[in-house]
């Protein structure tokens, strides 16, 4: 993975996995912290699980915005279904103070994104596609566990001080 944990090629299989699932947890914060008009974003796994937060001070609401997430997933992939319309690439729910953007960014996970009223649509849709395009591939099965077992850990970016890159 691209990011200041990456593994050396002598590092054994879980110290690469380690080294990668703190990568995936530092570019969801900088994702957040860097795309205009984003407040927080969180990574969810296929099966509904938070696999990743941009703010780990704040797990209840990342936990509650995961459950949201999973079930907008699930909503959007029976429309899908239902009407031939093929897998999920993007769902936007438009509030009264902001936007929640889901975008799916491998087979097994989403990320979702709360924005505010005033971010630009296309600009944060853009940022999740460039990051859905720089996860995607290396987001396996067993790093997405991974992450499942790290999340919430507050698992330190090496390179960045830890916490919030």
């Amino acid at each position: 993975m691209i990011g200041p944990n990456s593994a050396a090629p002598w590092d054994s299989d879980e110290q690469r996995l380690a080294a990668d699932a703190a990568d995936f947890t530092w570019m969801v914060s900088r994702f957040a912290g860097e795309t205009a008009g984003v407040v927080d974003a969180i990574a969810v796994s296929s099966d509904g699980l938070l696999i990743a937060v941009s703010r780990p001070q704040d797990q209840g609401a990342s936990e509650r915005l995961a459950a949201v997430v999973s079930g907008m997933t699930s909503l959007a992939a029976g429309a899908g279904g239902n009407y031939g319309l093929g897998a999920l690439n993007k769902v936007i729910i438009d509030m009264e103070g902001g936007y929640l953007l889901i975008a799916r960014i491998g087979s097994g996970a989403v990320l979702g994104a709360v924005t505010t009223s005033d971010a630009k649509l296309a600009n944060v849709a853009y940022e999740m596609t460039l990051f859905a395009n720089r996860v995607g591939t290396v987001l396996s099965p067993a790093l997405i566990m991974e992450l499942k077992n790290t999340v919430g850990m507050g698992v330190p970016a090496r390179g960045t001080g830890g916490g919030q890159g």
